[in-house]
């Protein structure tokens, strides 16, 4: 393979286990998004089970299309690891031993206090066209062989081992032979749905040039991933940052974050940098938005209490709710909201009080109040603001949906905070 030729690549995944959907292909999206920082192109990803003939006939199908060629799995000790047999057959090439992976496999064995079965040193067999991949991590060297302007690149399956080797030894081996890099921003949108965020940017999505936008939606969130491919001494940003920053004026404070950003994550961003606390009165979501909020790291400096008020009486002595508010209201109803924001603030000393009450389903609804019906609330400076809404889907989908409409309805209070 020359240096400097784009290269389209289809990734292998060999594992009857993975046809059987007993683990999930990680792999391949790992892999997929390494080479696109080298402007690599994945058209294809093909799983294959443990037989040498159906992995036969994807290796051909593969090299008609595929300048890469990476696989995954079936380098071990056992007699169904044929990948790395299987391609030699294919090439036409001959296996021989490779004596320093065969002695790190000894070592591996002696370290552990484990015997050395005969098979194991299968895994250290390779053709003499081999660059052998070292495995720090296992048994199973990988192996890159260069062949009728193709590229074969063998990985182990498990995801720890090939992490690793793909970073250590196959990005700086591709790099050489790549020019170009392909970078990707996603913005991250709550609170207006894919149809509207279109219109919004539909003559930019028409006019699209150096910079591409793909939207994608998801339990009423909004993505739009920007991706550029430019030469690997350029900024990516030079091309990626004009988009943004019109997309950001046009859709405002619906954009709540880029790249891997949560609505918690943001919400905890601006509590911290505020420095005010919060406390969550739940009901439908049962600790969920406190749950979410629990994983972001240092969010104890803002986060007081989470209290999980799932009865009437619970709202009643935990949150001081008044009974003839639940009598005449129900649990599910503005009132309520109102009173079990106000409550967890004055109970916990919080400066800002989030509550929210509604009914998940499946059962529990009524003409009046259906399944879906949501309230939330939120108490700051001695008032409390109540929004309603209508979730649709099974029981864990209203609870998520409410989780994030609540984080959502909180962070534009907090921006608000900002410019008050």
């Amino acid at each position: 393979m020359r240096k400097g030729i784009l290269m389209n690549t289809e990734i292998i995944a060999v594992g009857s286990e993975l046809l059987l959907g007993q683990i999930v292909n990680t792999n391949a999206q790992f892999i997929s998004c390494s080479l696109s920082d080298l402007g690599i192109n994945v058209y294809y990803h093909t799983v294959v089970g443990d037989n040498r003939n159906r992995f036969m006939e994807a290796l051909k199908i593969a090299s008609k299309r595929a300048d890469l060629i990476i696989t995954t799995g079936g380098l071990g000790p056992t007699m169904d690891d044929l990948t790395k047999e299987t391609i030699v057959d294919f090439l036409g090439l001959k296996l021989t031993l490779h004596e320093p992976s065969a002695q790190a496999i000894r070592e591996y064995f002696k370290k552990r206090g484990r015997t050395l079965t005969e098979n194991n040193l299968k895994q250290a067999m390779f053709p003499e066209e081999a660059i052998v991949l070292p495995n720090k991590h296992g048994t199973a060297p990988g192996a890159i062989i260069e062949k009728d302007d193709k590229i074969y690149i063998m990985l182990p399956g498990p995801p720890y081992e090939l992490q690793p080797m793909f970073i250590n030894y196959v990005m700086p081996y591709l790099a050489e032979r790549e020019n170009q890099r392909i970078f990707s921003a996603v913005l991250r949108i709550y609170g207006i749905g894919e149809s509207a965020v279109e219109e919004a940017i539909k003559d930019l999505l028409l006019n699209q040039t150096v910079t591409t936008i793909a939207p994608l939606a998801s339990y009423g969130e909004v993505t739009l991933r920007l991706t550029v491919k430019c030469r690997r001494d350029q900024d990516p940003l030079e091309f990626i940052k004009p988009v943004e920053d019109e997309i950001r004026r046009r859709l405002g404070t619906a954009v709540y974050g880029i790249d891997d950003q949560s609505l918690e994550m943001v919400v905890a961003k601006l509590l911290e940098e505020k420095g005010m606390t919060l406390a969550i009165a739940e009901s439908c979501t049962g600790g969920l938005i406190g749950n979410m909020l629990t994983d972001v790291p240092g969010i104890s400096k803002n986060f007081l209490e989470g209290a999980v008020t799932y009865s009437n009486e619970a709202k009643i002595k935990r949150l001081g709710v008044r009974p003839e508010t639940l009598e005449r209201y129900g649990a599910v109803s503005r009132e309520t909201a109102r009173e079990m924001a106000m409550g967890i603030v004055d109970t916990t000393g919080a400066d800002i009080g989030l509550a929210v009450t509604g009914i998940a389903g499946p059962g529990g609804g009524t003409a009046q109040k259906p399944v879906g019906l949501v309230y939330i609330a939120i108490a700051m400076n001695g008032n409390a603001e109540v929004e309603e809404f209508r979730f649709i889907g099974g029981r864990k989908r209203i609870k998520n949906s409410t989780a994030k409409q609540a984080l959502d309805m909180l962070r534009r209070k907090l921006l608000m905070t900002f410019y008050a």
